[in-house]
């Protein structure tokens, strides 16, 4: 059990309750809040209501959220690497070519079926405790929660933005000054797997600055406002600095002029877009105190940019 609280939103006046509730709990079906509505386990104000009853907006929930079993996945022996575990968080360092939750085609050896062997309880929770997503060759922080309050206030932080994501890009270009983008993103009209800058997209804000600067390449610090899918790959190429690597949104592979034969191997080697979640940092919660992870670039990462360093002599 855990009793999850919020206040409901006074944009939603008017809303019937269960259309509410699916809005502020989104991670929860609407036919599961109906029957926790007619359970009495909702109360708003300290009433209760009925599914179809108007809210007037400011009202304070109180949902006392039942833990059930909602995944259908195996538990698989795969490997992780924990950075940090308690009893209501974990903090993964997801490596390069992990899938994160099962799909289609990717029915096994994903995140979730690791994290399920390594705490079978998770499967009570939405998405075995995960809150966001890393892409599939990103590697990096990730959190994930291990109880129903963990997972809401993590969510809450997430909506709410108070979250600190940080990410280490490689970048194609030599950049002359941080920036911030300020495009919204939305699915690619001829591309349903990509995403893409348009209009009526999703507001997204991905704020950059240098780390380090070669002679054809920029290493940047990335920070996230926002999280929508691919959004600093797709930022990034919108103006013109494509992650290196990137098989999606990176553009034409173009080798660059009069490098040596040892660069233009580390280049063609290097085939996932050069990513990584470096820095988590979040409010505990049970404690509400902040907390905060960093890691360095994998392996990878780290040769490509000793590559840059060497080409950079080499171009002097």
């Amino acid at each position: 059990m855990a009793i999850l609280t919020a206040r409901i939103p006074e944009e939603m006046a008017g809303m019937r309750l269960d259309q509410c509730l699916a809005e502020v709990f989104p991670d929860y079906s609407r036919s599961k809040l109906q029957t926790w509505i007619k359970a009495g386990r909702v109360t708003i104000n300290q009433q209760l209501l009925k599914p179809k009853d108007k809210v007037d907006g400011g009202e304070q929930i109180e949902l006392d959220a039942e833990a059930e079993e909602v995944l259908e996945y195996e538990a698989e022996d795969i490997a992780l690497e924990i950075v940090y575990e308690d009893e209501s968080i974990i903090i993964v360092n997801k490596p390069v070519g992990l899938v994160i939750h099962p799909a289609v085609g990717h029915w096994h050896g994903t995140l979730v079926n690791a994290l399920l062997n390594h705490q079978p309880s998770l499967k009570t929770l939405p998405r075995a405790g995960i809150v966001h997503r890393l892409d599939k060759d990103t590697s990096g922080l990730l959190m994930v929660a291990k109880t129903l309050k963990a997972h809401y206030s993590l969510s809450t932080q997430l909506q709410e933005r108070s979250i600190t994501r940080e990410y280490l890009a490689i970048v194609k270009g030599w950049m002359t000054a941080g920036g911030t983008i300020d495009e919204p993103l939305g699915r690619h009209p001829g591309d349903r797997k990509k995403n893409t800058v348009r209009e009526d997209g999703k507001h997204a804000v991905t704020h950059y600055r240098l780390e380090k600067r070669f002679k054809r390449h920029t290493l940047v610090r990335v920070k996230l406002e926002t999280g929508r899918t691919h959004q600093i790959r797709v930022h990034m190429a919108h103006i013109h600095y494509p992650l290196v690597g990137d098989q999606v949104y990176g553009g034409r592979f173009q080798m660059p002029a009069n490098c040596s034969a040892e660069f233009e191997e580390v280049l063609r080697n290097f085939k996932r877009q050069a990513l990584h979640a470096t820095k988590l940092g979040l409010q505990h919660p049970e404690t509400d105190e902040y907390c905060e992870w960093e890691l360095a670039m994998p392996e990878d990462m780290q040769t490509l940019v000793k590559a840059l360093e060497q080409d950079e002599l080499d171009q002097a």
